[in-house]
């Protein structure tokens, strides 16, 4: 009960004037209160007439009332400030501040373009009521108003010459715009928005192909590395099968495709990573250009369309248009390593059974005894130097 009945009261201590706590209230014969300073300033302003009337309910008195502080409003007043029960949210970083409040500023929800003055909540639910019989144009908060209103008349820009490029207000059309071609800014801005729609489907597109570029370079990486692996696969099976002075030459072979492999990845990888960041730095100018398509501000809107950042840097140009892939065809290069292997296998499985029949035909297995070992070395340095023109070992060392 407590907490509702300060709410009413708040409303009850705000001056109808400036729309904020009363200070040094006065209430005066109508029953209606007011700050000292706002009620002495309008009849200040009714002086000449000799009639002074009350700003809410227009009953008028004459003589002058005199004024005195409300004590009890006074008291009422600093009480309520104590509870800290404002409805306004504090102004943060980047928040358009209340151009009303005093001391600690609140953030501005609306913009009055007749008062151009910014209102929190509290603030312009008091701008409503008292301009409830002839309601203002409000717009978001902004805190570009004076961006809005031509600097020389001080007028509402509302018109866009089409000579000079650039908004006025309807006074400049009877001075130094005078016979120049001109539109009301909406129309302006409605002609200018198809563009930058067309601007932003172009970007989009560009998106959409670098996204297919990067799903098919995805792709072609998980190609590699299986075909990778199973190349590995083969080269290990088949190296298994041969003797074992051919070891070293098959983790040779094995380190050869892991090589290519990685240097194709790597590749890959580099690449995508310039195409996510093409991405990223798309998808941001995309987001520019939404918020500047939806902005209710036309003045911000033409002025950013004119001379703005995000539109006379917008050169898709610079971006990837490629949608091949830095990789070479993965099926034809390990297949090639994988026959040389087979055929390798072939050829040392049949220069071991020539070589053993050669032995075996000789009758003389016992008395070769002694040479074994020397016949081993020469068959593994043989079957090496098979391997190794297989593959090309000597010119990569080379």
């Amino acid at each position: 009960m407590a907490e509702a009945s300060i709410s009413v009261g708040q409303n009850q201590f705000t001056c109808p004037v400036c729309l904020d706590l009363l200070k040094n209230p006065v209430t005066i014969p109508c029953g209606h209160s007011y700050c000292m300073s706002c009620i002495t300033g309008c009849w200040n302003q009714e002086g000449q007439r000799g009639v002074y009337s009350c700003p809410q309910c227009r009953q008028t008195f004459s003589p002058r009332p005199a004024l005195s502080e409300s004590t009890i409003l006074a008291e009422m007043v600093e009480k309520l400030k104590k509870t800290k029960l404002q409805a306004a949210v504090p102004a943060g970083a980047g928040d358009v501040e209340c151009d009303i409040c005093t001391g600690r500023k609140h953030k501005a929800i609306k913009s009055c373009l007749v008062c151009l003055e910014s209102y929190c909540q509290t603030h312009f639910d008091r701008h409503e009521e008292f301009r409830s019989g002839n309601p203002h144009k409000v717009i978001d908060a902004t805190g570009r108003l004076q961006q809005m209103f031509c600097p020389q008349h001080h007028k509402q820009l509302e018109i866009y010459c089409q000579i000079d490029n650039c908004c006025i207000c309807y006074l400049c059309t009877m001075d130094e715009h005078k016979n120049h071609d001109t539109i009301t800014a909406i129309v302006e801005r409605t002609r200018r928005q198809k563009n930058l729609e067309q601007k932003q489907r172009n970007l989009q597109q560009k998106i959409w192909e670098i996204e297919s570029d990067l799903q098919q370079l995805i792709k072609d990486v998980k190609i590699h590395k299986r075909s990778a692996q199973k190349a590995v696969d083969d080269s290990q099976r088949n190296f298994t099968e041969l003797i074992s002075s051919i070891e070293r030459s098959r983790s040779e072979v094995t380190q050869l495709i892991r090589d290519q492999e990685k240097a194709a990845v790597t590749r890959a990888e580099e690449h995508m990573k310039q195409l996510e960041k093409e991405i990223d730095d798309l998808r941001r100018r995309d987001t520019e250009l939404e918020q500047l398509s939806h902005t209710e501000d036309h003045i911000h809107f033409l002025l950013s369309f004119n001379g703005g950042p995000v539109i006379q840097h917008l050169d898709l140009s610079k971006f990837s248009t490629t949608s091949s892939s830095p990789l070479p065809p993965p099926h034809h290069h390990y297949d090639d390593i994988r026959k040389s292997v087979s055929l390798l296998k072939e050829k040392l499985e049949g220069f071991c059974k020539e070589e053993i029949e050669k032995i075996s035909g000789t009758g003389k297995i016992l008395e070769l005894s002694p040479s074994i070992h020397t016949d081993t070395q020469t068959h593994s340095h043989t079957q090496t130097h098979i391997i190794n023109m297989s593959f090309g070992f000597h010119s990569a060392k080379q």
